[in-house]
Protein backbone atom coordinates (compact mmCIF):
# COMPACT_ATOMS: atom_id res chain seq x y z
CA UNK A 1 0.00 0.00 0.00
CA UNK A 2 1.67 3.46 -0.36
CA UNK A 3 1.88 5.37 1.80
CA UNK A 4 -1.03 8.74 1.86
CA UNK A 5 1.64 11.50 2.84
CA UNK A 6 3.41 10.95 -0.38
CA UNK A 7 0.60 11.23 -2.50
CA UNK A 8 -0.33 14.10 -0.16
CA UNK A 9 3.14 15.63 -1.19
CA UNK A 10 4.16 14.36 -4.36
CA UNK A 11 0.75 13.05 -6.22
CA UNK A 12 2.68 14.50 -9.84
CA UNK A 13 5.27 12.40 -9.12
CA UNK A 14 3.11 8.93 -7.77
CA UNK A 15 0.97 9.77 -10.97
CA UNK A 16 3.89 9.78 -13.25
CA UNK A 17 5.61 6.79 -11.97
CA UNK A 18 2.23 4.73 -11.68
CA UNK A 19 1.64 5.65 -15.63
CA UNK A 20 5.03 3.88 -16.09
CA UNK A 21 3.39 0.61 -14.80
CA UNK A 22 0.31 1.51 -17.01
CA UNK A 23 -2.09 3.00 -14.65
CA UNK A 24 -3.96 6.35 -15.69
CA UNK A 25 -4.02 7.96 -11.60
CA UNK A 26 -6.00 10.48 -10.39
CA UNK A 27 -5.51 12.07 -6.86
CA UNK A 28 -8.43 14.18 -6.16
CA UNK A 29 -10.41 11.30 -5.16
CA UNK A 30 -8.48 10.16 -2.78
CA UNK A 31 -6.90 13.57 -1.66
CA UNK A 32 -10.38 15.22 -1.44
CA UNK A 33 -11.85 12.55 1.14
CA UNK A 34 -8.37 12.78 3.30
CA UNK A 35 -8.41 16.38 3.19
CA UNK A 36 -12.23 16.37 4.41
CA UNK A 37 -11.77 13.35 6.73
CA UNK A 38 -8.85 15.48 8.12
CA UNK A 39 -10.77 18.51 8.90
CA UNK A 40 -13.25 15.97 10.15
CA UNK A 41 -11.15 14.36 12.86
CA UNK A 42 -10.01 18.03 14.20
CA UNK A 43 -14.00 18.63 14.93
CA UNK A 44 -14.47 15.20 16.61
CA UNK A 45 -11.68 15.89 18.73
CA UNK A 46 -11.97 19.01 19.47
CA UNK A 47 -15.71 18.05 20.43
CA UNK A 48 -14.63 15.42 22.43
CA UNK A 49 -12.51 18.03 24.67
CA UNK A 50 -15.65 19.89 25.00
CA UNK A 51 -17.57 17.19 26.23
CA UNK A 52 -14.82 15.99 29.01
CA UNK A 53 -14.57 19.94 30.10
CA UNK A 54 -18.43 20.41 30.03
CA UNK A 55 -18.41 17.04 32.23
CA UNK A 56 -16.05 18.35 34.41
CA UNK A 57 -17.70 21.59 35.05
CA UNK A 58 -20.95 19.84 36.22
CA UNK A 59 -19.75 19.08 40.04
CA UNK A 60 -18.75 22.82 40.25
CA UNK A 61 -21.87 24.26 38.58
CA UNK A 62 -23.92 22.18 40.96
CA UNK A 63 -21.90 23.30 44.10
CA UNK A 64 -22.51 26.98 43.08
CA UNK A 65 -26.35 26.49 42.94
CA UNK A 66 -26.09 26.65 38.93
CA UNK A 67 -28.37 25.15 35.74
CA UNK A 68 -26.79 21.80 35.12
CA UNK A 69 -29.57 20.66 33.22
CA UNK A 70 -28.55 23.42 30.68
CA UNK A 71 -25.17 21.48 30.98
CA UNK A 72 -26.73 18.09 30.02
CA UNK A 73 -29.08 19.45 27.64
CA UNK A 74 -25.76 20.76 25.70
CA UNK A 75 -23.93 17.95 26.63
CA UNK A 76 -26.83 15.72 24.53
CA UNK A 77 -26.54 17.94 21.57
CA UNK A 78 -23.14 17.69 21.43
CA UNK A 79 -22.55 14.19 21.30
CA UNK A 80 -25.14 13.69 18.81
CA UNK A 81 -23.70 15.73 16.37
CA UNK A 82 -20.06 14.31 17.45
CA UNK A 83 -21.62 10.39 16.56
CA UNK A 84 -22.57 11.55 13.25
CA UNK A 85 -19.48 12.68 13.12
CA UNK A 86 -17.58 10.11 13.99
CA UNK A 87 -19.86 7.31 11.54
CA UNK A 88 -18.94 9.85 8.88
CA UNK A 89 -15.15 9.72 9.52
CA UNK A 90 -15.27 6.58 9.89
CA UNK A 91 -17.11 5.66 6.19
CA UNK A 92 -14.69 8.22 4.96
CA UNK A 93 -11.60 6.23 6.09
CA UNK A 94 -12.87 3.14 4.69
CA UNK A 95 -13.14 4.93 1.28
CA UNK A 96 -9.68 5.93 1.46
CA UNK A 97 -8.27 2.58 2.57
CA UNK A 98 -10.35 0.92 -0.21
CA UNK A 99 -8.69 3.41 -2.26
CA UNK A 100 -5.40 2.73 -1.28
CA UNK A 101 -5.71 -0.47 -1.54
CA UNK A 102 -6.26 -0.79 -5.02
CA UNK A 103 -3.42 0.91 -6.24
CA UNK A 104 -0.40 -0.91 -7.34
CA UNK A 105 3.23 -0.36 -5.99
CA UNK A 106 5.42 2.63 -7.39
CA UNK A 107 7.78 1.18 -9.63
CA UNK A 108 11.28 2.33 -9.22
CA UNK A 109 12.45 5.22 -11.05
CA UNK A 110 15.19 3.85 -12.90
CA UNK A 111 12.97 1.36 -14.36
CA UNK A 112 11.87 1.61 -18.09
CA UNK A 113 8.02 2.71 -18.94
CA UNK A 114 5.89 -0.25 -20.55
CA UNK A 115 5.47 -3.73 -20.90
CA UNK A 116 7.48 -6.97 -21.75
CA UNK A 117 8.48 -5.13 -25.18
CA UNK A 118 10.82 -2.95 -22.83
CA UNK A 119 12.25 -5.43 -20.62
CA UNK A 120 16.28 -5.15 -21.13
CA UNK A 121 18.35 -8.67 -21.09
CA UNK A 122 21.18 -7.22 -18.48
CA UNK A 123 23.40 -10.81 -18.07
CA UNK A 124 23.89 -14.25 -20.23
CA UNK A 125 25.15 -17.45 -18.90
CA UNK A 126 26.75 -20.09 -21.52
CA UNK A 127 26.00 -20.54 -24.83
CA UNK A 128 23.23 -21.31 -26.74
CA UNK A 129 23.00 -24.82 -26.92
CA UNK A 130 23.73 -26.09 -31.04
CA UNK A 131 23.04 -29.53 -32.10
CA UNK A 132 23.64 -31.74 -34.69
CA UNK A 133 20.89 -34.03 -35.13
CA UNK A 134 17.07 -33.53 -34.70
CA UNK A 135 16.02 -32.52 -31.54
CA UNK A 136 13.00 -33.35 -29.19
CA UNK A 137 10.88 -31.27 -27.26
CA UNK A 138 10.71 -31.80 -23.93
CA UNK A 139 7.15 -33.86 -24.25
CA UNK A 140 8.65 -36.54 -26.24
CA UNK A 141 11.79 -36.71 -24.14
CA UNK A 142 9.99 -36.85 -21.02
CA UNK A 143 7.67 -39.19 -22.20
CA UNK A 144 10.09 -41.43 -23.83
CA UNK A 145 12.37 -41.28 -21.06
CA UNK A 146 9.59 -42.45 -18.65
CA UNK A 147 9.83 -39.15 -16.55
CA UNK A 148 6.57 -37.88 -16.79
CA UNK A 149 2.77 -39.49 -17.43
CA UNK A 150 0.44 -36.76 -19.07
CA UNK A 151 -1.98 -39.07 -19.82
CA UNK A 152 -2.74 -40.56 -16.69
CA UNK A 153 -2.50 -36.86 -15.10
CA UNK A 154 -5.27 -35.89 -17.77
CA UNK A 155 -7.42 -38.90 -16.49
CA UNK A 156 -7.17 -38.31 -12.80
CA UNK A 157 -6.70 -34.37 -12.33
CA UNK A 158 -7.26 -33.01 -16.20
CA UNK A 159 -5.45 -30.57 -18.21
CA UNK A 160 -2.68 -28.62 -17.22
CA UNK A 161 -1.47 -31.31 -14.34
CA UNK A 162 1.19 -34.36 -14.78
CA UNK A 163 2.45 -36.32 -12.91
CA UNK A 164 6.29 -37.17 -12.07
CA UNK A 165 7.68 -41.14 -12.59
CA UNK A 166 10.41 -43.18 -11.95
CA UNK A 167 13.66 -41.28 -12.67
CA UNK A 168 11.22 -37.77 -12.83
CA UNK A 169 10.18 -38.08 -10.09
CA UNK A 170 14.04 -38.32 -8.88
CA UNK A 171 14.97 -35.49 -10.72
CA UNK A 172 12.43 -33.26 -9.61
CA UNK A 173 13.07 -34.18 -5.97
CA UNK A 174 16.46 -34.01 -6.60
CA UNK A 175 16.15 -30.76 -7.68
CA UNK A 176 14.06 -29.71 -4.97
CA UNK A 177 16.49 -30.90 -2.49
CA UNK A 178 19.36 -29.54 -4.21
CA UNK A 179 17.69 -26.17 -3.88
CA UNK A 180 17.70 -26.69 -0.08
CA UNK A 181 20.87 -27.35 0.31
CA UNK A 182 22.05 -24.00 -1.28
CA UNK A 183 19.63 -22.39 0.70
CA UNK A 184 21.24 -23.71 3.65
CA UNK A 185 24.92 -22.36 3.05
CA UNK A 186 23.60 -19.14 2.20
CA UNK A 187 22.05 -18.51 5.85
CA UNK A 188 18.24 -18.70 5.14
CA UNK A 189 16.13 -20.77 7.38
CA UNK A 190 13.83 -23.28 6.54
CA UNK A 191 10.17 -22.91 6.96
CA UNK A 192 7.37 -25.14 5.82
CA UNK A 193 4.12 -23.08 5.92
CA UNK A 194 0.26 -24.00 5.70
CA UNK A 195 -1.18 -24.08 2.00
CA UNK A 196 -4.64 -22.94 3.43
CA UNK A 197 -4.71 -18.90 3.51
CA UNK A 198 -7.07 -16.58 4.89
CA UNK A 199 -8.31 -13.53 2.91
CA UNK A 200 -6.02 -11.18 5.17
CA UNK A 201 -2.87 -13.19 3.58
CA UNK A 202 -4.25 -12.16 0.23
CA UNK A 203 -4.36 -8.59 0.88
CA UNK A 204 -0.99 -8.46 2.69
CA UNK A 205 0.83 -9.88 -0.40
CA UNK A 206 -1.20 -7.37 -2.69
CA UNK A 207 -2.57 -9.94 -4.54
CA UNK A 208 -5.67 -9.57 -3.48
CA UNK A 209 -8.51 -7.75 -3.82
CA UNK A 210 -7.38 -7.45 -7.44
CA UNK A 211 -6.47 -10.61 -8.39
CA UNK A 212 -8.48 -12.57 -5.90
CA UNK A 213 -9.93 -14.39 -8.92
CA UNK A 214 -6.89 -16.18 -9.92
CA UNK A 215 -6.56 -18.31 -6.72
CA UNK A 216 -8.27 -21.81 -5.78
CA UNK A 217 -10.90 -20.80 -2.85
CA UNK A 218 -12.05 -23.61 -0.85
CA UNK A 219 -15.90 -23.84 -0.47
CA UNK A 220 -17.86 -24.38 2.89
CA UNK A 221 -14.34 -22.79 5.40
CA UNK A 222 -15.06 -19.91 7.19
CA UNK A 223 -13.79 -17.66 7.35
CA UNK A 224 -12.78 -18.40 3.69
CA UNK A 225 -9.88 -19.68 2.48
CA UNK A 226 -7.58 -20.49 -0.22
CA UNK A 227 -4.62 -22.23 -1.76
CA UNK A 228 -1.72 -20.72 -2.14
CA UNK A 229 -0.66 -19.35 -4.98
CA UNK A 230 3.25 -18.64 -3.71
CA UNK A 231 4.96 -19.43 -0.56
CA UNK A 232 5.77 -15.80 -0.81
CA UNK A 233 2.30 -14.92 0.15
CA UNK A 234 2.93 -17.16 3.40
CA UNK A 235 6.53 -15.76 4.00
CA UNK A 236 5.01 -12.03 3.62
CA UNK A 237 2.87 -12.84 6.54
CA UNK A 238 4.94 -13.74 8.82
CA UNK A 239 5.34 -11.03 10.82
CA UNK A 240 2.39 -9.91 10.16
CA UNK A 241 1.01 -6.83 13.20
CA UNK A 242 4.37 -7.15 14.63
CA UNK A 243 7.33 -4.93 15.27
CA UNK A 244 10.52 -6.46 15.32
CA UNK A 245 13.62 -5.39 16.80
CA UNK A 246 16.71 -4.15 14.25
CA UNK A 247 18.74 -6.31 16.04
CA UNK A 248 17.06 -9.11 14.34
CA UNK A 249 17.38 -7.85 10.91
CA UNK A 250 17.71 -9.23 8.32
CA UNK A 251 15.42 -12.10 8.47
CA UNK A 252 16.21 -14.68 5.35
CA UNK A 253 13.71 -17.56 5.19
CA UNK A 254 13.27 -20.21 2.05
CA UNK A 255 9.92 -22.86 1.55
CA UNK A 256 9.45 -25.36 -0.59
CA UNK A 257 5.40 -25.87 -1.50
CA UNK A 258 3.57 -27.31 -4.38
CA UNK A 259 2.10 -23.21 -5.75
CA UNK A 260 -1.62 -23.35 -7.01
CA UNK A 261 -2.85 -21.27 -9.91
CA UNK A 262 -6.10 -21.41 -10.95
CA UNK A 263 -5.16 -19.42 -14.14
CA UNK A 264 -2.82 -21.94 -15.47
CA UNK A 265 -2.85 -20.20 -18.94
CA UNK A 266 -3.98 -20.80 -22.20
CA UNK A 267 -2.19 -23.46 -23.41
CA UNK A 268 -0.41 -22.60 -26.62
CA UNK A 269 2.12 -24.35 -28.17
CA UNK A 270 4.54 -22.75 -26.37
CA UNK A 271 2.97 -23.49 -22.78
CA UNK A 272 2.60 -27.33 -23.54
CA UNK A 273 3.47 -29.97 -21.52
CA UNK A 274 5.18 -28.74 -17.79
CA UNK A 275 5.64 -24.68 -18.99
CA UNK A 276 2.53 -23.63 -17.57
CA UNK A 277 0.04 -25.57 -15.02
CA UNK A 278 -2.16 -25.04 -12.32
CA UNK A 279 0.54 -26.94 -9.91
CA UNK A 280 3.71 -27.03 -9.43
CA UNK A 281 6.65 -27.46 -7.09
CA UNK A 282 8.97 -24.00 -5.81
CA UNK A 283 11.21 -23.32 -3.49
CA UNK A 284 10.60 -19.64 -2.87
CA UNK A 285 13.09 -17.65 -0.73
CA UNK A 286 12.35 -14.37 0.87
CA UNK A 287 13.87 -11.76 3.62
CA UNK A 288 12.81 -8.68 5.48
CA UNK A 289 15.12 -5.51 5.96
CA UNK A 290 15.62 -2.08 6.70
CA UNK A 291 15.05 0.37 4.05
CA UNK A 292 19.24 1.41 3.90
CA UNK A 293 19.76 -2.81 2.97
CA UNK A 294 16.96 -3.34 0.87
CA UNK A 295 18.74 -2.60 -2.67
CA UNK A 296 21.64 -4.63 -1.54
CA UNK A 297 19.43 -7.58 -0.60
CA UNK A 298 18.10 -7.47 -3.94
CA UNK A 299 21.22 -7.73 -5.86
CA UNK A 300 22.36 -10.74 -3.26
CA UNK A 301 18.94 -12.41 -4.02
CA UNK A 302 19.73 -12.17 -7.82
CA UNK A 303 22.92 -13.60 -7.63
CA UNK A 304 21.81 -16.46 -5.24
CA UNK A 305 19.21 -18.00 -7.39
CA UNK A 306 20.96 -17.16 -10.54
CA UNK A 307 24.08 -19.59 -8.94
CA UNK A 308 21.41 -22.45 -8.68
CA UNK A 309 20.96 -22.00 -12.67
CA UNK A 310 24.59 -21.97 -13.37
CA UNK A 311 25.67 -24.75 -10.95
CA UNK A 312 22.81 -26.72 -12.95
CA UNK A 313 24.75 -25.87 -16.23
CA UNK A 314 21.99 -24.13 -18.15
CA UNK A 315 22.10 -21.62 -20.44
CA UNK A 316 20.36 -18.40 -19.27
CA UNK A 317 19.45 -14.90 -19.10
CA UNK A 318 18.47 -12.07 -16.59
CA UNK A 319 16.17 -9.31 -17.56
CA UNK A 320 15.42 -6.77 -15.55
CA UNK A 321 11.68 -5.76 -16.28
CA UNK A 322 10.07 -2.81 -17.34
CA UNK A 323 7.62 -0.95 -15.02
CA UNK A 324 4.31 -2.30 -16.75
CA UNK A 325 6.12 -6.05 -16.41
CA UNK A 326 6.43 -5.99 -12.92
CA UNK A 327 3.73 -7.80 -10.61
CA UNK A 328 1.51 -5.37 -8.98
CA UNK A 329 2.81 -5.18 -5.32
CA UNK A 330 6.43 -4.89 -6.98
CA UNK A 331 8.79 -1.90 -7.22
CA UNK A 332 11.61 -4.03 -8.99
CA UNK A 333 12.12 -7.32 -10.43
CA UNK A 334 14.46 -9.39 -12.52
CA UNK A 335 13.52 -12.54 -14.36
CA UNK A 336 16.45 -15.16 -14.82
CA UNK A 337 15.19 -16.93 -17.46
CA UNK A 338 16.29 -20.70 -19.18
CA UNK A 339 16.33 -21.38 -22.28
CA UNK A 340 14.24 -23.82 -24.19
CA UNK A 341 15.90 -25.00 -27.58
CA UNK A 342 12.70 -26.61 -28.92
CA UNK A 343 10.80 -23.37 -28.52
CA UNK A 344 13.85 -21.10 -29.04
CA UNK A 345 12.93 -18.84 -26.76
CA UNK A 346 13.59 -18.46 -22.74
CA UNK A 347 11.59 -18.67 -19.94
CA UNK A 348 11.38 -17.32 -16.41
CA UNK A 349 12.41 -19.96 -13.66
CA UNK A 350 12.67 -17.37 -10.90
CA UNK A 351 11.53 -13.90 -10.69
CA UNK A 352 13.63 -11.80 -8.16
CA UNK A 353 11.82 -8.46 -7.15
CA UNK A 354 11.79 -5.74 -4.58
CA UNK A 355 8.40 -4.93 -2.61
CA UNK A 356 9.70 -1.79 -0.94
CA UNK A 357 7.96 -1.22 2.00
CA UNK A 358 4.30 -1.89 0.13
CA UNK A 359 3.71 -5.08 1.42
CA UNK A 360 4.77 -4.71 4.80
CA UNK A 361 2.36 -1.68 4.89
CA UNK A 362 -0.68 -3.22 4.15
CA UNK A 363 0.52 -5.87 6.87
CA UNK A 364 1.81 -3.64 9.47
CA UNK A 365 5.16 -5.81 9.85
CA UNK A 366 7.29 -3.21 11.14
CA UNK A 367 10.38 -3.13 13.44
CA UNK A 368 12.16 -0.86 16.09
CA UNK A 369 14.66 1.80 15.40
CA UNK A 370 17.41 1.08 18.21
CA UNK A 371 18.76 4.44 18.00
CA UNK A 372 15.53 6.95 17.68
CA UNK A 373 13.67 4.45 18.73
CA UNK A 374 11.00 5.21 16.00
CA UNK A 375 8.66 2.13 14.82
CA UNK A 376 9.45 1.73 11.04
CA UNK A 377 7.89 -0.64 8.20
CA UNK A 378 10.01 -3.40 6.98
CA UNK A 379 10.81 -4.33 3.48
CA UNK A 380 10.58 -7.38 1.62
CA UNK A 381 11.72 -8.95 -1.33
CA UNK A 382 11.01 -12.52 -2.21
CA UNK A 383 12.33 -14.73 -4.92
CA UNK A 384 11.98 -18.27 -7.23
CA UNK A 385 14.83 -20.27 -5.91
CA UNK A 386 13.57 -22.43 -7.98
CA UNK A 387 10.40 -23.13 -9.66
CA UNK A 388 10.85 -27.16 -10.87
CA UNK A 389 8.44 -27.19 -13.58
CA UNK A 390 10.48 -25.26 -16.61
CA UNK A 391 13.83 -26.49 -15.46
CA UNK A 392 13.29 -30.30 -16.22
CA UNK A 393 11.82 -29.13 -19.73
CA UNK A 394 15.00 -26.75 -19.83
CA UNK A 395 17.54 -29.70 -18.67
CA UNK A 396 15.84 -32.48 -20.65
CA UNK A 397 16.36 -30.25 -23.78
CA UNK A 398 19.47 -28.89 -23.45
CA UNK A 399 21.32 -31.87 -22.43
CA UNK A 400 19.63 -34.29 -24.97
CA UNK A 401 22.08 -36.71 -26.91
CA UNK A 402 22.01 -37.88 -30.49
CA UNK A 403 20.85 -41.78 -29.16
CA UNK A 404 17.83 -39.90 -27.42
CA UNK A 405 19.47 -40.37 -23.92
CA UNK A 406 19.86 -36.98 -21.64
CA UNK A 407 23.02 -36.38 -19.55
CA UNK A 408 22.02 -35.80 -16.06
CA UNK A 409 23.35 -32.54 -14.10
CA UNK A 410 26.00 -33.55 -12.30
CA UNK A 411 24.95 -31.33 -8.86
CA UNK A 412 21.82 -33.84 -9.00
CA UNK A 413 23.39 -37.33 -9.93
CA UNK A 414 24.14 -38.35 -6.50
CA UNK A 415 20.08 -37.54 -6.18
CA UNK A 416 19.12 -39.15 -9.52
CA UNK A 417 21.28 -42.20 -8.99
CA UNK A 418 22.58 -41.72 -12.55
CA UNK A 419 24.42 -39.71 -14.66
CA UNK A 420 22.77 -40.69 -17.74
CA UNK A 421 18.83 -41.24 -18.35
CA UNK A 422 17.78 -43.64 -21.22
CA UNK A 423 15.21 -44.26 -22.33
CA UNK A 424 14.88 -48.12 -21.20
CA UNK A 425 14.27 -46.67 -17.67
Amino acid sequence: MLDINLIRNEAEKVKSLLFKKGWDFDPEPILSRDEKRRKLRVEVEEAKAKLNKLSASVPVVKKAGGDIQAIFAEVKDLKAENEAKEKELKKLDEEVFNLLAELPNLPDEDLLAGGKENNKVVYTFGKMPKFTFPIKDHVELCESLGLIDYKRAAKISGSGTWIYTKAGALLEWGLLNFFVSEHLKAGYDMILPPHLLNYESGFTAGQFPKFKEDVFWLEGTEPRKFLLPTSETALVNFYRDEILKEDELPKKYFAYTPCYRSEAGSYRTEERGMIRGYQFNKVEIFQYTKEQDSSKAFEEMVAHAAGLVEKLGLHFQISKLAAGDCSHSMARTYDIEVYIPSMGIYKEVSSVSNARDYQARRGMARYRDKETNAVKYLHTLNGSGLATSRLIPAIVEQFQQADGTVLVPEVLQAFVGTKVLHPDQ
